[in-house]
């Protein structure tokens, strides 16, 4: 089974890969569109020279890449992939052949948590509108998409693990939450920039608490998210 987990920066995604990284039966794979991205629309990023120097940056060869053979002969292959990856022009058509999630999180802590790594992020920057889209395009094929939230995660672990587990129709692994600290093998070279936090972790953290309050700009950025991730959240899944 191919999973393509949909998110936006700054959303938990990092440790989602490292607990299904933690599974003895499933590879994953980090942001892999994120070379091809970088080239084609030409944004400046942290480490970004080094990123296109690294990954493939042909979105057709990403493809090859992520619908080929499972890394270690391995059943389940786990993809991170970030929603605003997917530009105008890249083939989405391999979806189809994916076990499709979306990972949500508030946009007032997406906003929040990001612009303390990269300043004035704009709406295009964290994925909200990319992920409707994507998501809206699952529907059209046929799938019923599963759409799951970081903050539910972070309340309870073990039973939204679980209840994930169940939707995409594999056991869970308590193992699935626990990792060692420091980092996973199949990091991106970006994670010295954006994966710190993570890295000092050895599972999910605990419960989230208040909303941060985001003014001026930011706020704007966050009001335009909001009917995106609404839309969105009224399809969670919850523990039952």
């Amino acid at each position: 089974m191919r999973i393509a987990m949909w998110s936006g920066p700054r959303n938990l995604s990092t440790a989602m890969m490292y607990c299904f990284g933690a599974r003895t039966d499933c590879a994953v794979v980090d942001e892999p569109f994120y070379g091809a991205y970088l080239k084609q629309t030409g944004l400046v990023h942290p480490m970004g020279d080094e990123i296109m120097a690294q990954m493939e940056t042909d979105p057709d060869a990403v493809v090859a890449q992520i619908m080929g053979s499972i890394p270690d002969g391995k059943p389940h292959f786990y993809q991170k992939h970030m929603c605003h990856h997917m530009i105008e022009g890249f083939d989405r058509n391999w979806v189809v052949e994916c076990k499709n999630v979306f990972l949500l999180r508030h946009p007032a802590r997406v906003v929040a948590s990001y612009a303390v790594k990269r300043e004035e992020p704009s709406l295009a920057d964290l994925g909200f509108a990319q992920q409707a889209e994507i998501f809206e395009q699952v529907v059209a094929i046929g799938q019923e998409p599963i759409v799951i939230d970081s903050y539910d995660i972070r309340q309870n672990p073990e039973g939204m693990i679980d209840a994930l587990c169940r939707a995409l129709d594999i056991p869970f692994a308590p193992e699935m939450l626990r990792w060692s600290a420091g980092g996973h093998p199949q990091d991106g070279i970006w994670a010295d920039h954006w994966y710190g936090a993570v890295h000092k972790s050895t599972g999910f953290a605990g419960p989230e608490g208040e909303l941060p309050k985001v003014e001026g700009d930011l706020g704007r950025v966050v009001e335009e998210a909001m009917p995106y991730y609404d839309a969105l959240a009224a399809k969670k899944i919850s523990v039952t």
